[in-house]
């Protein structure tokens, strides 16, 4: 929220600079963004008034104005606004003056006429982004007071982010009421005089949704002047606030809006038909909004409706049929009290947010509508004219929010803060804050107000004491913490381990939203049952992913893009599934890969990284934990069909998925190389064998290399288990074995492949010998003949 400070200073102006102030709230809670000033920097402007003009005598669309500026003796003028006339008081620069941009005024000559001076639009000043003629002052204006002191240009514009439970400082009187609390001095609420009742009309009220919308008000105000105008002050305050001059009646409401954070809406009255009704939506009703948008509504939208039609979006907009237009003469002022959980969401729904909507969906202090109202009417009837009618009212007393007492403990705030404040200390604090206290046995019994919807346990309570005692002021001291030193378990790998290796081999770290888009996920997960939001941030993230693949494959997109060729990414998270009916939340580690093996260098030629760079990549996870896993030929949708493999750990419990992302995936996705993805269950991955030791063999190893002819259907993992089964049943001096080259071409028949291997042998408790050695291979070479059908290469 942007707030003007020389606005908040009215209502309370501590001795402290802007500086201080702006520390003050960000300490406080609150935290400021940014100070921006509230004009541009210029000087030698002052308040002029036209006195005379006539027809410049050489250009026809050139005026020649006398000018008072206080200056005894009026000035000769030359200017070319349409909107210049004798009366009108307006920004004159004198020479000598400096506009925005070192734009210097200077005694000209405009078609061979003096010019001692120029008067001025809100455009030349800085003060808008567009203009239409010379910025026109108010009638009361002092001719030669400085403009910058007449308008309150010294001034700044001081944006809070606010967190979404401090809805009571989304205006100016809260801002303002938190700065007294800091300061410990009173603030100036805003006046206010309520209107005469000058007619008894009304329009009768009738609120269907009392859940919704416990307090509904309403009021005639007949006679609007329609071409009135709002003064120059309000228009100068919702500038600085972020809002545009609409008209009277408009700039009224979004006014009382912005100082007491109480939204209100007007109706042309002449516009409606019967009375008004709060009531849910019918199904596929229409309703034409302001902002020249149609929305389709639903039974659980909450609209404002005549006899005839729904006139407006409760809580969100206005419609455009029954809004205040230039002929307007009577108007429905209307203010109400949403339930915060009726309004929240809606706006999103209809791709709106609006300042009404962010202040209803956060909590509106229910007993605030009168007097807004009245504000409201005495603002409206002294700039506009009119007469007001009575307030009409439908209210539901057992549906408004009740603020119960809250329970407060010297012993907790002392054990939470570390100190303990004089019990008037306390009590002054709340009481400023706007809360009843009442002592109570062991502290105080304190009743927030109905604008603090944030305040409803102990820890509430003790968090305001904090923030006003300032949280600078508490006892800094060591904390005491009584530890019990865990046995560190052997079962199970540390991800925070398997994250470090696969930084060593060249990935990144990547976090992505657990919603994705839905249609990125059908593409990766056809025909897979989507979990979808109710009320999605975007369209773009509306279900949850069901694979770690949705936003990998979108950030090496991103990456790509941006000219990035080879990516390594990996993310560990949920991943979103249902399993009969349930819905599980599933941790996963993922990664993908693309462009180059390596790092471009002189050292090593450049290849594509390929599927066994990231099969290694995987088995460096293995070598961690221990666990001897299996790569079996697969199928997925979203993946090559001749590079895909479900990876099982030794008891066949299923890993993951590693493969190449599918040709019509990649060129979907916009990638012009291959991608490869792989996706691991950490509950399995991070299991780990516990280490036993093996004691070493003095005695030396020996390495026998063979190449084996075999059909090109037999995979390197049959040729290991053969020989595995060998070793575990007869061969224990068999200690590893290599695959090191594969053949096929000359001399290897058509079908077959020739496939190097290397076995290293030891025994334990003697040197082999070479009859010791042949037997061994003899006797692998029959197995491997009678199960795959292998033979020696020649």
């Amino acid at each position: 929220m942007q707030i003007s400070e020389a606005w908040l200073r009215t209502y309370v102006n501590p001795a402290v600079s802007t500086e201080e102030l702006v520390a003050q709230l960000t300490m406080a809670g609150l935290e400021v963004d940014s100070v921006t000033p509230a004009a541009a920097l210029f000087s030698g402007v002052v308040v002029g008034e036209v006195l005379a003009m006539e027809q410049h005598p050489d250009a026809d669309r050139l005026r020649v104005c006398k000018v008072e500026v206080g200056q005894g003796e009026p000035l000769q003028i030359v200017c070319g606004a349409s909107n210049v006339r004798p009366g009108l008081k307006i920004p004159a620069a004198l020479i000598g003056a400096v506009l925005p941009g070192d734009f210097k005024i200077k005694k000209s000559k405009l078609r061979g006429v003096e010019s001692y001076g120029m008067l001025c639009s809100e455009k030349e000043l800085g003060l808008a982004e567009e203009s239409h003629g010379l910025m026109e002052l108010a009638e009361d204006a002092p001719v030669g007071a400085d403009i910058r002191e007449y308008l309150s240009l010294n001034d700044n514009l001081i944006e809070v982010d606010l967190t979404p439970n401090r809805a009571d400082c989304l205006s100016v009187e809260g801002l303002a009421r938190e700065v007294a609390v800091l300061n410990q001095i009173d603030y100036q609420s805003a006046p206010l005089n309520k209107a005469a009742v000058a007619h008894r009309d009304t329009l009768h009220i009738a609120v269907d949704a009392t859940d919704a919308c416990p307090r509904y008000l309403g009021r005639l105000i007949k006679g609007v002047n329609p071409t009135a105008e709002t003064p120059l002050w309000m228009q100068e305050r919702l500038r600085r606030s972020g809002l545009r001059s609409l008209g009277p009646v408009v700039d009224v409401t979004n006014y009382v809006l912005l100082e007491l954070g109480q939204p209100l809406h007007a109706f042309d009255a002449d516009k409606l038909n019967g009375g008004i009704n709060v009531r849910w939506a019918k199904d596929g009703e229409e309703l034409a909004l302001l902002n020249g948008q149609t929305v389709k509504l639903d039974p659980e939208a909450l609209v404002i409706a005549d006899d005839a039609r729904a006139l407006a979006l409760a809580g969100v907009m206005g419609g455009s049929e029954s809004a205040v237009g230039e002929g307007t003469q009577n108007i429905f002022l209307e203010c109400a009290f949403f339930a915060p959980q009726s309004i929240a969401g809606k706006a999103r729904r209809f791709g709106l947010h609006t300042d009404s909507s962010h202040r209803f969906e956060r909590g509106v202090d229910p007993f605030l509508q009168e007097r807004a109202i009245e504000r409201a009417t005495q603002l409206i009837t002294e700039i506009a004219g009119g007469s007001a009618g009575l307030i009409g009212e439908a209210v539901s007393e057992a549906r408004l929010p009740k603020r119960l007492p809250v329970e407060l403990r010297r012993a907790r705030i002392e054990r939470l803060l570390g100190l303990l404040p004089s019990d008037e200390q306390i009590a002054a604090i709340f009481r400023r804050l706007g809360m009843t206290v009442e002592p109570a046995a062991e502290g105080w019994r304190v009743t927030p107000p109905g604008f603090r919807f944030d305040v409803a346990i102990e820890a509430d309570l003790i968090e305001e004491i904090a923030r006003i005692y300032g949280y600078n002021n508490l006892p800094s001291n060591r904390l005491l913490v009584r530890t019990e030193l865990h046995k560190a378990t052997e079962s199970v790998l540390e991800l925070d381990r398997a994250r470090d290796l696969l930084v060593d081999r060249g990935y990144q770290e990547a976090i992505t939203f657990s919603f994705v888009d839905a249609e990125t996920q059908q593409a990766i997960m056809p025909g897979a049952d989507m979990i979808t939001l109710q009320n999605p941030i975007s369209s773009e993230l509306s279900v949850m992913r069901g694979t770690l693949w949705c936003g990998l494959i979108k950030a090496a997109q991103h990456n790509v893009n941006r000219q990035q060729n080879r990516v390594r990414l990996f993310e560990t998270g949920l991943r979103f599934v249902r399993f009969e009916g349930q819905l599980l939340q599933e941790k996963m580690l993922a990664g993908v890969a693309l462009g180059s093996a390596h790092p471009e260098q002189w050292g090593e030629p450049s290849r594509a990284v390929d599927f066994y760079d990231v099969k290694a990549d995987i088995e460096a996870l293995f070598t961690l934990t221990g666990c001897a896993a299996r790569f079996v030929p697969s199928e997925h949708s979203a993946l090559h069909p001749g590079q895909t493999a479900e990876i099982l750990a030794a008891n066949g419990e299923r890993i993951g998925l590693i493969g190449m992302l599918h040709p019509n995936l990649e060129k979907q996705f916009g990638f012009d190389s291959r991608v490869f993805l792989f996706e691991l269950d950490q509950d399995v991955l991070l299991v780990k064998q516990k280490a036993q030791f093996k004691s070493l063999s003095k005695y030396p190893s020996v390495r026998r290399d063979l190449a084996l002819i075999v059909r090109e259907d037999v995979t390197v993992e049959q040729i290991t288990n053969c020989i595995n089964e060998l070793k575990e049943s007869a061969e224990s001096a068999l200690q590893t074995v290599v695959p090191f080259d594969v053949y096929r071409g000359k001399g290897v028949d058509e079908g077959h492949k020739s496939i190097a291997l290397s076995l290293t042998l030891q025994d334990y408790s003697q040197t082999l010998t070479d009859s010791e050695i042949d037997a061994i291979v003899s006797k692998l070479l029959e197995n491997l003949k009678n199960k795959i059908g292998a033979k020696l290469r020649d």
